[in-house]
């Protein structure tokens, strides 16, 4: 009986619990590591309590106080290698343990994290009166407000129960003036500067000729003129932005901090307050909704360490979508030359297997291929031959790396998926959807045109979708080719001609390699890295969500395709 079910058992069937307990562990392995950034990338932006420390007699005194305050961030053994034998020895595992503690206010402290052996923690409370406000500069302080001093004179205590709601007005006219100045400097100022620095590089270009013509020292003349005219256009400009400025520093909170130090500091300073041991569950959900928000539309602040990631979100949508919109040309006629109209032989073949293995070279090496082909020589010769004096006066216009050869060069490393796909696509659809067209007198490219291309438009749309995953998290080509850390510009603004390709971008994959190996401050980098890490998942999320929607729906539509 036992021989029987042996032989009666169909072969192969251990391997294919081999496979099945392979696909499991895969899947494990994929949702533990998207739980765990999803996990530490939401815990960025939820308020969490702050804690005052104070420590034992005789422990080590933080800057000369036996009490710190901050938010206890993480609790983690010591290496064994920094224990004393006594520690070693120690009953209590507590004096082998220390905490991580965000304490802020790193003009102050020098640095945003310290640490504590828990066995020297003698009490933790939570005080109530602890106010976290979000800085222009040096991130975070927390603190215990003393007063709020006004333009006036007059003063207002943090015991006075007026001091929130007005401490909150000013909160919101200095953020209302912020953006104001703001608009003046990046809008009306900023069309300003792009005229002149035009203005002053034909100024520089004329001024290389010793021996000007009679039109020329016009031309001269007229140029040095319209750069007066701009001078005089941004000068009340530019006072109106500083006599604002000046207005951010018209009240001043008066503040101590757990060590006992007071410090005075300008509320102009100030982008964001809350009270974090104050707050209930629905308060924290709209604190949470906050954060998040200010996350995605606010422009970075600190090197990348504090503020939003508005630029690198929009640089890579816009770097996105102009790479599906040239590798989908170009690898769909490739496709459908390869398949419908190019004789299969031996150079078809080749061909083919050069496409594939495209597919499999290094993503650095098409990063120098673009940097050498489109950034030099394509558009060394844009400049030679459109901005010649540009050129002469060593200033690059399409010759320097930028967001259209970032595209470009993206789209050459993703064509071969798009090929391969198209091609499967292709052959799908049924031999006899083109007989029957060509018996009714269509030409070979009208059927492929009205009923080929319709039918394999979802098979193409997956090309698409792959090739879309793979081009919006690829970093070490783009760092040759037009991605930095830190653009004084978008692609796209409100500066004629509107759509700049030339111009650097920012990335969030590049901003999650400069926060994470670039920035001073690992420790208070980290938290941004793991926030930018979820955004950029959730953006190629989205992007393929779009994609794939609108597959199902040419599925939907043309169901004669094997798609």
């Amino acid at each position: 009986m036992f021989a029987s079910s042996q032989k009666d058992r169909p072969p192969g069937e251990m391997f294919v619990w081999f496979t099945s307990m392979g696909l499991a562990v895969g899947l494990l392995m994929i949702v533990g590591l998207l739980g765990f950034i999803v996990w530490n990338g939401v815990a960025v932006f939820w308020p969490k309590p702050v804690a005052e420390i104070r420590l034992k007699d005789g422990a080590p005194l933080f800057r000369g106080s036996a009490s710190v305050m901050g938010v206890i961030t993480k609790q983690q053994p010591i290496d064994v290698r920094n224990l004393t034998p006594e520690q070693l020895a120690h009953p209590d595992p507590l004096v082998r343990m220390e905490k991580q503690l965000f304490v802020g206010n790193r003009n102050t402290y020098g640095a945003s994290y310290v640490y504590f052996n828990a066995g020297d923690i003698d009490s933790v409370q939570y005080p109530e009166g602890v106010l976290n406000i979000e800085r222009m500069e040096w991130g975070n302080a927390l603190v215990y407000p003393i007063a709020l001093e006004l333009k006036d004179g007059t003063r207002i205590e943090a015991s006075d129960p007026a001091f929130p709601g007005r401490f909150s007005e000013i909160m919101v006219e200095v953020n209302k003036r912020r953006a104001a100045i703001t608009k003046i400097e990046k809008g009306r100022i900023g069309k300003i500067n792009h005229r002149m620095r035009n203005l002053q590089l034909d100024e520089r270009y004329l001024e290389r000729n010793k021996t000007l013509s009679p039109a020329q020292q016009a031309d001269l003349e007229e140029t040095r003129e319209r750069i007066r005219q701009l001078q005089a256009a941004y000068e009340p400009l530019a006072a109106e932005a500083l006599k604002m400025r000046e207005r951010q520093n018209d009240h001043h909170l008066l503040f101590r901090l757990a060590t006992g130090e007071e410090r005075r500091q300008a509320m102009g300073d100030f982008v964001h307050h809350f009270w974090p041991n104050q707050m209930n569950t629905l308060h924290k959900i709209g604190q949470f909704l906050h954060h998040a928000k200010e996350f995605l539309v606010a422009y970075p602040r600190e090197a990348n360490t504090e503020g939003g990631i508005f630029p690198s979100l929009f640089g890579t949508v816009v770097m996105t979508l102009l790479m599906s919109l040239a590798v989908t040309p170009f690898g769909v006629l490739a496709a459908i030359y390869l398949r419908e109209y190019a004789k299969q032989g031996p150079f078809v073949r080749a061909v083919r297997i050069a496409v594939n293995n495209l597919a499999g070279v290094p993503s650095i090496v098409f990063g120098i291929f673009g940097l050498g082909f489109f950034v030099y020589f394509m558009g060394g010769n844009i400049d030679r031959i459109f901005f010649p004096r540009n050129v002469e006066l060593g200033v690059p216009t399409f010759g320097t790396g930028g967001v259209l050869w970032a595209s470009l060069t993206l789209a050459l490393m993703t064509v071969p998926v798009v090929i391969v796909s198209t091609e499967e696509a292709l052959a799908a659809v049924s031999r006899g959807v083109r007989q029957g067209a060509l018996a009714c007198g269509a030409s070979k490219w009208q059927t492929i045109q009205t009923l080929v291309l319709p039918a394999s438009a979802p098979g193409i749309l997956t090309g698409l979708i792959l090739a879309m995953a793979r081009g919006a998290g690829e970093v070490a080509p783009l760092i040759l080719v037009g991605v930095v850390a830190l653009a004084p510009s978008l692609p796209v603004d409100s500066i004629f001609p509107f759509i700049h390709l030339e111009r650097k971008f920012m990335h969030l994959g590049f901003h999650i390699y400069d926060l994470g190996f670039q920035s001073p401050d690992s420790e208070a980098a980290m938290p941004m890295v793991f926030a930018t890490t979820l955004v950029l998942i959730l953006l190629v999320v989205v992007l393929n969500l779009g994609a794939i929607l609108i597959r199902n729906h040419l599925k939907r539509k043309y169901m004669a395709s094997a798609f």
